[in-house]
């Protein structure tokens, strides 16, 4: 049996040699060579020395800085004046009445504040949709604290992105190249600048958490990049800059479970990637977005889809209906068919496909990848331009009959896209209903399709309101909601 002086002379035994051989494996890393730094390597790797650890942002902020603005923003508005909590009380109401829908409205200035980044030495600028929308005036402020009147050259609320213009004379503005943002990788350093609070130019470091974020429902285009560098309010419309001084996206968001963009960062902010920047930018050379389209109706594959289709895992585009005549029928796309590519750039699911096409322009001739019947097939398409056919013809209209009151369009692809509809529906569709009208108190809404009044199938806005005004009896209308058709009769 040891005493506890050999246990112990054992022990110390043992430790020493631990550290002979950790001694002996220091000495071999420290004999290894590490290979020189090098600034404009684009291998990505990890900092592996003091040296690469005490590197600075500095001279990229100092470059691209001074093309990141100020947007200020002035809106008239029209307001009741606040009253007290005595008018709103049920014993005051029934002796006096609602006494707020009499009182004068008054015109008040309300401003808001935001961020944009100069893309083109001329003074072209781009910044968020709901930065400026509804603005009355639009006014730029350059770091150096110059004051310009913005014009507005394209407002896309789709992607909620929107280009202005400044008029700087022969200065030429500091300007940032637009990136290509596929080729961003989850890791990639990022900066984020721009104006949060309005406290000034602020700047701050991240990380690109995510790509391809599809589910964020911020804009009908949903593809963001998800980036854990601080984002606060006054950044919408800022820069997201690669570490090649290169603009990435543009700053669109914040998640937070306070309340959206007026929220604090918690470390998940969105940004618009710059290819579809790009796109938009184009499209403001025209002054008018024309996106292209496929010409079919699609959706995610989720596992159940998949577990029947026989794929091994739920990604991808499933064509669920096919338009006769479209880009995807010419391309030989079938119902089922699973796109699972466009010119090799994975489609997870529908909204990585509306991506993919919506940063093409129409003409563009891309090679989809699907799946059909467990086999791989390449596919070439011809994006073309939707169909403007029929006219939309928006009429109000009015007269002795229930539809009185109700705005209605006939619905081509070009439209339906416009507005948010489906494209591949076709008919009349209701715009929207005027308060306190017979459409009103039948119930139409936004988006409801007019299928037949008193038997007889209704296709287009004229044909409609020659039906209505027609009818001697009672009406008996055929609406379609949410793929259910509703028919009721209403009396006269």
């Amino acid at each position: 049996m040891m005493t506890g002086c050999e246990r112990l002379r054992r022990l110390a035994f043992a430790r020493s040699g631990i550290f002979f051989c950790l001694a002996v494996v220091a000495m071999a890393v420290a004999a290894e060579p590490i290979p020189a730094a090098h600034a404009d390597s684009s291998d990505p790797r990890v900092p592996r020395d003091r040296g690469e650890i005490a590197l600075t942002f500095a001279p990229l902020v100092k470059r691209v800085g001074p093309a990141v603005v100020n947007v200020y923003t002035s809106t008239t508005v029209n307001r009741r004046p606040r009253l007290s909590p005595l008018f709103d009380d049920p014993f005051f109401k029934r002796f006096f009445g609602d006494v707020m829908p009499h009182l004068p409205e008054r015109r008040q200035q309300a401003s808001s504040l935001g961020s944009g980044v100069i893309v083109d030495a001329a003074g072209v600028i781009l910044t968020n949709n709901h930065v400026i929308d509804g603005a009355d005036t639009i006014t730029v402020v350059l770091s150096d604290r110059l004051e310009f009147e913005a014009e507005l050259l394209l407002a896309d609320p789709k992607t909620d992105l929107a280009v202005l213009r400044i008029d700087a004379g022969a200065e030429s503005l500091p300007h940032v190249a637009l990136r290509d943002s596929d080729e961003l990788e989850v890791g990639d350093l990022v900066l984020a600048i721009g104006n949060p609070f309005g406290v000034g130019q602020t700047v701050t470091m991240g990380i690109v958490s995510a790509l391809a974020r599809t589910n964020v429902g911020i804009s009908d285009y949903s593809f963001f990049i998800q980036t854990d560098a601080a984002i606060n309010p006054g950044n919408s419309g800022g820069a997201l800059i690669g570490v090649n001084g290169n603009l990435v996206g543009i700053n669109t968001a914040i998640y937070s479970n306070q309340g959206g963009r007026q929220a604090g960062s918690v470390g998940i902010g969105f940004a618009v990637p710059s290819n579809m920047a790009r796109a938009v930018l184009r499209a403001a050379q025209g002054g008018k977005v024309v996106r292209p389209w496929l010409g079919a109706r699609y959706q995610s594959v989720t596992s159940y889809l998949a577990q029947g289709l026989g794929l091994d895992r739920p990604a991808g585009a499933l064509i669920s209906e096919v338009l006769p005549g479209g880009p995807a029928d010419a391309a030989g796309l079938r119902t089922s068919d699973v796109v699972i590519a466009v010119d090799d750039r994975e489609v997870a699911d529908a909204g990585a496909l509306r991506y993919r096409v919506g940063t093409r322009e129409p003409g563009d001739r891309v090679e989809l990848q699907i799946i059909r019947d467990g086999r791989l097939l390449r596919s070439p398409l011809v994006l073309l331009a939707p169909l403007d056919d029929p006219p939309s013809n928006v009429t109000d209209l009015a007269g002795r009959h229930p539809f009185a009151g109700a705005r209605v369009a006939n619905l081509s692809p070009a439209f339906a896209l416009e507005e948010s509809f489906d494209p591949l529906d076709s008919g009349v569709v209701v715009l929207g209903v005027s308060s306190r009208s017979p459409a009103e108190r039948l119930g139409l809404r936004r988006g409801d399709l007019v299928v037949a009044v008193n038997d007889r199938p209704v296709k287009e806005v004229q044909e409609l309101d020659r039906v209505l005004r027609a009818a001697n009896g009672d009406w008996v209308l055929s609406i379609r909601r949410d793929d259910q058709v509703l028919t009721t009769r209403i009396k006269r």
